[in-house]
């Protein structure tokens, strides 16, 4: 194996300790030049398409499970068990140094198993509340988008440092009410209630999952601009779907909130 470095050269067989240059012809060598540079797809690098494209594929999966599990009212119960599911999973694609596609198209389906049956759950609940919160799961996912192509929403470490701090409290007092709402102390501080912390922590909920956005937008940026490999793709389509379906679930509970009231 040669090295057009002449040092490299030396280690790797170049006996000569300089590039090897086999001589061209002038037309040939203007060829060379005027060609135009290789894509990010012939040099196996991720793209903007590539997560796009990515990003469509999972959710059609999403979407069609989804509507499965809405059609055969698998119940709440299969939700919570395919929820589960999808956390575990999603821990390990988040973890492995390996991308691998068929870990992310299965954590798609459980998600959308779990998001079908809850949708109907809540629709039967409150009619009409799905296509609200699917409405406003792409008018704040528009609405971000807009903010930071325009540059007015930044993933700065300081703004980065205050969303992680901010999740850490929303977490803590999430499981702190659902504890709470298991014992029955006062109501479960109204999980589910307008008079308690349940609409600020599904306020919040809505809040952070839409600036998480912008950490997703700023993470594809990134790998495209350090020519990450292709493969890539999917790690970011995944975590670009595991914000969205945050933030629908977000809407969805703040919704139910308040229309309970």
């Amino acid at each position: 194996m040669r090295s057009s470095n002449p040092v490299l050269g030396r280690a790797f067989g170049n006996k000569r300790g300089y590039a090897a240059f086999e001589p061209r012809s002038t037309d040939a060598l203007e060829e060379m030049y005027s060609s135009p540079s290789a894509s990010p797809l012939q040099t196996g690098r991720m793209t903007m398409d590539d997560v796009v494209a990515r990003t469509g594929f999972l959710f059609t999966i999403l979407v069609a499970v989804g509507a499965a599990a809405w059609f055969f009212d698998v119940g709440f119960g299969v939700a919570m068990i395919a929820l589960l599911a999808a956390l575990g999973l999603s821990l390990v694609i988040s973890f492995s140094k390996t991308v691998r596609p068929a870990l992310v198209v299965t954590y798609a389906g459980l998600e959308g198993l779990a998001i079908g049956a809850i949708s109907n759950f809540y629709n039967d609940a409150y009619p009409g509340i799905v296509s609200q919160a699917v409405i406003g799961t792409l008018a704040a996912f528009v609405g971000v988008l807009a903010l930071y192509r325009s540059g007015k929403l930044r993933a700065t470490p300081q703004f980065t440092r205050i969303l992680m701090g901010a999740l850490i409290g929303y977490l803590v007092l999430g499981i702190a009410s659902l504890i709470a709402s298991f014992a029955g102390v006062g109501g479960g501080f109204g999980f589910y209630g307008v008079s308690g912390i349940g609409l600020l922590l599904a306020a919040g909920g809505v809040v952070l999952a839409s600036l998480f956005l912008v950490l997703d937008f700023n993470q594809i940026e990134e790998g495209i601009r350090q020519g990450v490999s292709e493969q890539e793709s999917w790690r970011a389509a995944f975590g670009l779907m595991v914000t969205i379906v945050w933030l629908y679930l977000e809407i969805l509970r703040l919704l139910a909130i308040l229309r309970r009231d």
